[in-house]
């Protein structure tokens, strides 16, 4: 007995392992051996390509295509129409399956709206990639990037709140109450 759910439309294939509570909608095709968590939303128009894992709670906003050889850590956001790239310099007529770059998106990070995550780059902790961004280098836990090429402009907590740390170098989230430090370019929570 499957105890998740997966629209009349969606396709999933051999070999994949669905998570308890996950659902798959409209139109989204989960290709072989793919690794899916408990809880995770699958919007509509989606595809998973083979052999990509996605932890628990990830949630994948209506047109995204997670290609071969990403993975997305516990709670992740990846929103609408966002992309993935696994072939640094592919050619129609070059056959390149053997050389995909893997890119991790770690636990609690976001990925907005129409961003590109460029292959071989991951996405820390926690970070934010702003709607539109494209990522040419890796992200660090907490940060805040925007833009083309995507540039850090700050730090957020957990939340997603943005961080404004004093001269201590220690931030709280207005939201949560949780306190950060920054130290060394590096920031973590201390409470």
């Amino acid at each position: 007995m499957k105890d998740y759910f997966a629209h009349e439309t969606a396709v999933i294939d051999e070999g994949c392992t669905i998570g308890k509570g996950t659902k798959i909608w409209h139109f989204s095709h989960i290709m072989p051996n793919c690794v899916l968590g408990e809880k995770c939303n699958i919007g509509q128009n989606v595809v998973v390509s083979p052999d990509v894992v996605l932890g628990n709670n990830v949630k994948v906003q209506n047109n995204v295509s997670i290609y071969t050889g990403v993975i997305c850590e516990d709670d992740v956001f990846l929103g609408p129409s966002m992309v993935f790239t696994n072939v640094i310099n592919p050619r129609s007529a070059v056959n390149r399956r053997d050389s995909y770059l893997k890119t991790t998106v770690k636990k609690g990070a976001s990925i907005g709206a129409n961003a590109t995550i460029v292959c071989g780059h991951d996405i820390g902790e926690f970070a934010f990639v702003g709607a539109g961004a494209v990522v040419t280098k890796n992200v660090p836990d907490f940060a805040l990037v925007v833009g083309n090429p995507s540039k850090q402009i700050g730090w957020v907590s957990e939340y997603g709140i943005r961080l404004h740390f004093d001269e201590n170098g220690k931030a709280v989230c207005t939201e949560s109450g949780q306190e950060y430090l920054l130290e060394n370019n590096t920031v973590k929570r201390i409470k």
